[in-house]
């Protein structure tokens, strides 16, 4: 059976009916009168019941026949996840979709090499994957990926300038002519009649684009967590809710660099973003880094109801992540068993030393985080001029290593068991740090560092004789999202983690 019926047709439409934001990205429907699909927040008119079709996933919708609203815009919608940690099927459904998700992974329009490596990444035939597909999603893989391009090459026509060209390659096609038939084939309008449609803002401070997300959303917590630990010329916080950094990305062979602008508009439940000319080319890498690193796709409603009986007063609480893994890892080094501003001191003297400068329109943006090239060629003595201790300057060293030279992921694509794996035989990096990063940067939600004296205070275990045994024992309860349960029990216990990245 796939997902298409295990929703609650009824349950849909009464959200249909109330544009509940809470179920936004959760189902779609589909309206057999006009061929069009819809997000339940739109503010269409309501179609009568009996003209309704509800899906879990856009894709699903697509491959029926429907297309995207240019009103409520599909692609705006934060993406649905399905976790699970018994079910077989369910887990390589989820590992698959998440790998899919990646803009880094379209590298190529010619179908059978993505599926192929897809397949072979996750130790399965290429036929076992696309019958867990069809068993779970109602889609083949490449009806998956297909709907992920074309939605992000809507968004992009819709939201930006940028050239046709431009908008086909970064959206994962091989060609303007692959992309033109795909566009043509699946909305029934060219790419150029859908761009006139369209109404964009000009702005002379970047390309704007919007995300959305479900609420609750505490934007008060994430936006004080981040200044927090804010390092000063890599990133600033106004008091308008507008989030501002200086961000490298490696794509395809090539080094991007430049920076990007987050203002929340909690009244539509969106975030407006805005990066600089120099990342355009790679503009969905960074709407997926942002989404991942502000929690944008979290599903509240699934999450408190396996925590809200423990955390009644966490609903709104993500789980916030980074723009770049690498440098989180980093910092989570350099923040071990040290306060906050201790470990921000370090980071920034890192900076300073390491880190290239940027040219930005932002007075307070003048850096970037430093290069794990730039880290791995790092000597002890320069390490230790800041101030770091040899055992982290080895972690640093090995982190720094592992990424330029060994290939080690550190974003939410990464196979979790072998990554945790990896990073806990480096030197100076133990079991809590590991799964920090695990929970920050691979952006898994069923992290638990389970030593970590803030937590054992919060959860009432530090006197016990094992604390870490009772409170691994104690957070079975909060599977699949003990992440989730981990930010909630350090805000209860208004706490701060041993671990200060």
């Amino acid at each position: 059976m796939s997902l298409t019926h295990r929703i609650d047709d009824d349950a849909c439409y009464r959200a249909l009916c109330a544009h509940d934001a809470r179920f936004d990205g959760r189902f779609f429907t589909a309206v057999t009168s006009t061929g069009i699909y819809c997000r339940p927040v739109c503010r269409v008119r309501t179609p009568r019941r009996e003209n309704c079709r509800f899906f879990e996933h856009a894709a699903q919708a697509e491959h029926a026949g429907f297309r995207p609203c240019l009103r409520c815009r599909p692609e705006l919608a934060p993406l649905e996840r399905h976790w699970s940690t018994e079910d077989a099927s369910a887990i390589l459904a989820q590992q698959a979709t998440r790998w899919l998700d990646d803009p880094q992974h379209w590298q190529d329009d010619d179908a059978a090499p993505v599926s192929e490596r897809l397949a072979a990444r996750l130790g399965v035939s290429d036929r076992h994957l696309r019958r867990v597909f069809e068993e779970r999603l109602g889609v083949s893989p490449l009806q998956y990926l297909l709907t992920r391009k074309l939605l992000t090459a809507k968004q992009l026509l819709a939201d930006t300038g940028l050239p046709i060209t431009q908008i086909a390659l970064a959206s994962g096609f091989a060609s303007v002519r692959r992309f033109n038939a795909a566009f043509l084939e699946h909305y029934r309008l060219n790419p150029t009649q859908l761009r006139r449609e369209s109404v964009r803002v000009e702005t002379d401070a970047g390309t704007p684009v919007r995300l959305g997300y479900r609420p609750p959303y505490d934007v008060a917590a994430t936006l004080a967590f981040f200044r927090q630990r804010m390092i000063e010329s890599v990133a600033f916080l106004d008091g308008t809710l507008r989030l501002g950094q200086t961000l490298r990305m490696d794509m395809a062979g090539r080094t991007h660099t430049g920076w990007l602008l987050a203002t929340f508009d909690e009244e539509r439940h969106q975030l407006v973003l805005r990066v600089s000319d120099s990342l355009r080319e790679v503009l969905p890498q960074v709407i997926h880094r942002l989404r991942a690193a502000l929690d944008l796709d979290a599903d509240p409603g699934a999450i408190n109801a396996v925590l809200h009986s423990a955390f009644p007063h966490g609903d709104g609480l993500r789980v916030p992540g980074a723009l770049d893994g690498f440098e989180l890892a980093v910092r989570a080094v350099l923040g071990q068993q040290i306060t906050v501003a201790a470990a921000r001191t370090l980071a920034q003297r890192l900076v300073n030393r390491f880190g290239e400068p940027i040219d930005t329109p932002f007075a307070p943006l003048t850096r970037l985080f430093p290069t794990p090239a730039a880290l791995a060629q790092a000597e002890g003595d320069a390490l230790g001029q800041l101030g770091i201790v040899k055992q982290r300057q080895a972690a640093i060293v090995a982190l720094a290593r592992g990424v330029a030279e060994q290939g080690l992921v550190l974003n939410g694509s990464a196979d979790v068991p072998a990554t945790l794996a990896a990073l806990k035989a480096m030197p100076g990096i133990g079991d809590w740090t590991a799964q920090y990063i695990a929970m920050r940067a691979l952006r898994w939600p069923d992290a638990f560092p389970a030593g970590d004296v803030a937590l054992h205070k919060a959860m009432g275990v530090q006197g016990l004789k094992q604390p870490a045994r009772e409170a691994e024992a104690l957070s079975l309860a909060w599977k699949p999202w003990r992440s989730y349960a981990v930010v909630r029990a350090w805000a209860a216990g208004q706490v701060s983690s041993g671990v200060q990245a």
